[in-house]
């Protein structure tokens, strides 16, 4: 809206409406989250956080993201790496204006005086938030993104093992399900605030609950992860009914973590509203 009401302005200066509108954009972002509260994963959330208060990071479908598959191989990989659920969590952490110079350059590829004029600051300030920006985010980010497991692994290992973590839930097999954990995986549920973390635990999870039921998984790719629509059969309604979206964190050829969003609306990820 404040862009079309300025658009007379802009025209009168002419220049990029592609930076022009990256610069209304990012400091109406910048006044939104001096109200806003972080948000998080379970998992994330450190000691004497207000669990009653929470506000967790949310998935994104990847068909919304085809400004992405524009850009060159070497930006895709950034902007990729920028959506994944961990990198997003992480932000989180990060004061506003550091945030917003992280993602301008890293993710979107401005450059620094470029994000100096949407900040309305001086490129030596701009590339200190970065340089604060990257060392805070260093001891919060995982060792490797799904993007790196990627080009390590290739997409056939990756599908395969998806594969096989679909056909283990749906067949109950919860020895294969923890085979294929990494041995510290994390597994939590928002909005629920507990979380599991070591294959022990999210084994007896599993088995605890989950594993009782009978599942359908359909492959979706959700923050460039992969992911699966979860179904659970109903016996009063003879179907598979909706019950969260997972996402995967992989770490090498092992699941590191999954987060499963027990509230996601699976048709807005292009996933079916119940399976016969």
């Amino acid at each position: 809206m404040r862009a079309w009401q300025g658009l007379a302005r802009f025209e009168d200066r002419g220049g990029s409406l592609r930076a022009w509108m990256y610069k209304i954009a990012t400091n109406r972002c910048l006044t939104m989250l001096e109200r806003r509260r972080r948000r998080e994963l379970p998992a994330d959330m450190g000691p004497g956080s207000p669990v009653t208060e929470a506000a967790w990071v949310e998935p994104y479908p990847d068909d919304r993201l085809g400004w992405v598959r524009e850009l060159d191989p070497e930006a895709r990989i950034l902007a990729r790496e920028g959506l994944e659920l961990a990198f997003v969590a992480a932000v989180q952490h990060l004061p506003g204006r550091q945030r917003a110079a992280l993602l301008l350059r890293q993710v979107l590829g401005f450059s620094a005086r470029e994000t100096a004029g949407f900040l309305d600051t001086s490129v030596a300030a701009v590339n200190s938030a970065l340089q604060r920006a990257r060392a805070l985010l260093d001891g919060r980010l995982p060792g490797s993104t799904q993007q790196a497991v990627l080009r390590a692994l290739g997409e056939r290992p990756v599908r395969d093992l998806a594969r096989r973590y679909a056909a283990a839930w749906e067949s109950g097999d919860v020895e294969a399900i923890v085979a294929m954990l990494a041995e510290d995986a994390r597994y939590s549920m928002p909005p629920l605030t507990a979380w599991y973390r070591g294959r022990p635990a999210i084994r007896a999870f599993l088995l605890d609950g989950p594993l009782r039921g009978r599942w359908r998984f359909v492959p979706a790719t959700v923050n460039g992860q992969v992911a699966f629509g979860t179904y659970l059969w109903d016996d009063e309604r003879a179907a598979h009914l909706p019950s969260g979206l997972d996402v995967l964190r992989l770490s090498g050829p092992r699941i590191a973590e999954v987060v499963s969003f027990l509230t996601a609306d699976l048709p807005a990820f292009g996933l079916p509203a119940r399976i016969p």
